[in-house]
């Protein structure tokens, strides 16, 4: 990854492409249904809201010192996005998330480009610490932590727990 920008990664399945705002126009209906802002809040965002935010997410941070990475995750079977995923890097440390539609949830695409979002972003070579902030009822988000090299912590955020990978430094692991 440069400070431009992230660079495209696969899994076995899908290719997890720079977010652009030009996705919005398919990502509208992938996040149309209600029920994936059950543990975040808010409701599904109109096409021209979802073009100015994916306008603004590929802008990128107005801050130096941090960096906003997106991608979009598309099938490569059927070539049709699915969610995306997103880590916003500030330093050794960044904080991802992922939303998969509906319609795709069940089969593994979000544990898959987590994991691997983690893996690229670790071998980037600047990113050290990895976390993500997990509502105490969302079980699937919490599978998918898990399925990233996540652990749960202690830490709380905004009625939020705090997952994090272990740093591995010196043998021993540190939270």
């Amino acid at each position: 990854m440069t400070n431009q920008g992230p660079e495209a990664y696969s899994t076995e399945r899908l290719d997890a492409l720079p977010l652009r705002a030009v996705h919005a126009d398919e990502m509208a209906a992938v996040l149309a249904d209600p029920a994936l802002h059950t543990y975040t809040g808010g409701a599904p965002e109109d096409l021209d809201t979802l073009r100015a935010r994916y306008a603004r997410w590929e802008a990128g941070s107005p801050d130096p010192a941090e960096h906003w990475w997106n991608w979009v995750l598309r099938v490569r079977a059927d070539s049709r996005l699915v969610g995306w995923v997103q880590a916003t890097v500030a330093g050794t440390r960044a904080e991802i998330a992922w939303v998969v539609g509906t319609e795709w949830q069940g089969l593994g695409y979000a544990k898959e480009a987590a994991a691997e979002l983690v893996a690229h972003l670790l071998t980037g070579g600047t990113v050290r610490t990895v976390v993500a902030h997990i509502h105490p009822d969302h079980t699937a988000s919490a599978a998918v932590a898990a399925a990233a090299g996540l652990v749960a912590t202690d830490e709380w955020e905004d009625g939020e727990r705090r997952w994090r990978r272990p740093d591995v430094t010196s043998g021993a692991a540190r939270f």
